[in-house]
């Protein structure tokens, strides 16, 4: 590539970069989504707003890597037992989310002119919710494992799944003329079984060839080659099979998903993903032009009036088909009435075959970016909905337990200097250890290495389930707060008793308290320097030349 053309295209991936640097650091200082600040800044510096960067080719490209790494992330957390123990909340409640939205969306669309083709394309990406949003919000709060929590999840899975086919007809619905014939069904039919199987096979060969070898190496530079490999292999078998690339790439994330070095390898690739996400959405934000809504404010506002209430009623009919109340069914739909990551994914593959016009797309991210920056004040309102005994229990429910994590051998809670030589001996003598800290900074580090991390505050109950605190042997909790350690150690108490429980404490006058909410053993940092110095003392006191090092 010559420089003339390297030369522009490096100074709009550097404006592209910069600005999502700014749009990240203000959403996070307001706590907003980093979505809408992704969109919102690409608006601004794009074509309808400053014009600093031109559309190119090539960062085209490179924003499209960023929609393959959100799908193999999507495809390498996919859990079959999950995906089993969810499957009544996953098929009905997911299906009916989706008709409910897709059916009188497509057909209210059709009535306004749009061509039918597009129409469908239109309802099925407006019915998608945002995983990540959504799955945030309820982790922040410890409710993942609550009734209404698994019911959303499991909604949110079917969408996530949905994504496949939807892919797959898009291609279709650009042709022009008669309808594709059954010939032309049975070849795509055909060619998406043979790469079905094929993710089968590669994903147990995984598991019972390569897994344990590249564990034994402990070479992230390996698993990170291994990993690169898998993704491109299964994209280009997506692309000789005239597979949409975007299936290669969940169908590579579910061949390295269920296994020791999952976690590791979504740890592994988290900062691309990152940094190429925040060029996809900035650049899709770049092709809003916000001089719309001054020529279109009554149509647009009663779109995402309409797009709100519509989805809101179908995840709400959804849920209560599935047990919940419907107060509490009310309050979780608030929650997925927004349009998700993966609707700009589809729509742009729709604009990009010509089947969506430019117009139709600016109103559809208008109308996507007001469900997104309106979702927090939604979850606010609704989530509290959900408190009051909202699960109404089937007699096919009752016996029924919410899904489990795989259970560690060893827990330690606090990676400070302690917790990190404490989980780095465990691990050598031959425990599984998960490691438990509130920033997720700490934990980076570890996670790339292979161990299990979990983000968030062990005072939490949540927290500690997804820990798998209750059938762990030892329980290391080295939090420098001693009144946060006291308050992690009732919570370890209240979900089991046969846990044995070390403690690490600043102050020796918290030790009784410790071990009557039940600690093993508790070390008091004011102890152990107490009996130091005294041992220093009475050597000094012996010594006449001075104390020496001990």
């Amino acid at each position: 590539m010559e420089h003339a053309t390297v030369a522009p295209l490096v100074a709009d991936l550097l404006v592209v970069l910069a600005s999502g640097l700014a749009a990240a650091a203000v959403c996070k200082r307001i706590n907003a989504s980093l979505l809408v600040g992704y969109l919102v800044v690409g608006a601004i510096v794009g074509g309808g707003g400053l014009r600093w960067v031109e559309g190119r080719h090539e960062l085209e490209i490179l924003a499209e890597m960023g929609a393959l790494l959100l799908l193999f992330a999507v495809g390498i957390e996919f859990s079959v037992d999950q995906l089993r123990q969810l499957s009544r909340y996953f098929t009905v409640g997911g299906a009916t989310q989706m008709l409910l939205v897709a059916g009188p969306l497509s057909g209210i669309a059709w009535l306004f002119g749009m061509p039918l083709n597009a129409a469908v394309l239109i309802g099925a990406a407006t019915a998608l919710s945002s995983t990540v949003l959504v799955f945030r919000a309820l982790t922040e709060l410890g409710q993942t494992a609550s009734p209404h929590g698994q019911r959303a999840i499991g909604v949110l899975l079917f969408q996530d799944v949905a994504l496949v086919p939807l892919l797959l007809v898009v291609p279709m619905l650009t042709r022009q003329g008669d309808a594709p014939s059954i010939a032309t069904y049975v070849l795509l039919a055909a060619k998406s079984t043979l790469f079905v199987v094929g993710v089968i096979v590669v994903r147990w060969s995984i598991g019972q060839w390569i897994v344990d070898r590249l564990a034994e190496v402990r070479s992230v530079e390996l698993v990170v080659l291994f990993s690169l490999c898998v993704l491109g292999g299964f994209g280009w078998g997506a692309y000789q099979l005239g597979l949409p690339a975007a299936v290669g790439a969940l169908a590579a994330g579910i061949a390295l998903s269920g296994n020791r070095l999952s976690h590791q390898i979504d740890s592994i690739v988290l900062p691309f993903r990152e940094t190429f996400a925040a060029v996809f959405f900035v650049t899709l934000g770049m092709l809003l032009q916000p001089a719309a809504f001054i020529d279109e404010p009554l149509l647009l506002t009663g779109a995402l009036i309409g797009a709100l209430a519509l989805k809101t009623a179908a995840a709400t009919i959804a849920l209560r088909l599935v047990g919940l109340r419907w107060k509490a069914a009310l309050g979780m739909g608030m929650g997925l009435a927004q349009l998700g990551e993966f609707s700009f994914l589809l729509v742009g593959e729709g604009v990009a075959e010509g089947l969506i016009s430019p117009d139709y797309f600016n109103r559809l991210l208008f109308v996507a970016l007001g469900s997104l920056i309106l979702t927090p004040l939604l979850l606010r309102i609704g989530l509290p909905l959900t408190e009051d005994g909202e699960l109404e229990q089937t007699p096919r429910a009752k016996g029924r337990e919410m899904p489990t994590v795989a259970s560690p051998r060893a827990v330690v809670i606090g990676v400070g200097p302690i917790g990190r030589q404490i989980a780095s001996r465990l691990e050598t003598d031959g425990l599984e250890v998960c490691l438990v800290d509130y920033s997720p900074v700490n934990l980076y580090a570890f996670a790339q290495l292979g161990f299990r991390t979990v983000a968030g505050d062990a005072r939490e109950p949540a927290i500690l389930r997804k820990a798998g605190v209750g059938s762990a042997r030892l329980v290391v909790v080295c939090v420098p707060d001693d009144v946060a350690a006291i308050q992690i150690v009732r919570g370890i108490r209240e979900l089991t008793r046969a846990t044995s429980i070390l403690v690490r404490c600043r102050f020796q006058q918290s030790q009784a308290t410790l071990k009557q909410m039940g600690a093993n053993a508790v070390v008091s940092e004011e102890a152990e320097a107490s009996q130091r110095l005294l041992e220093w003392c009475e050597h000094a006191a012996l010594d006449p030349d001075g104390p020496a090092a001990m």
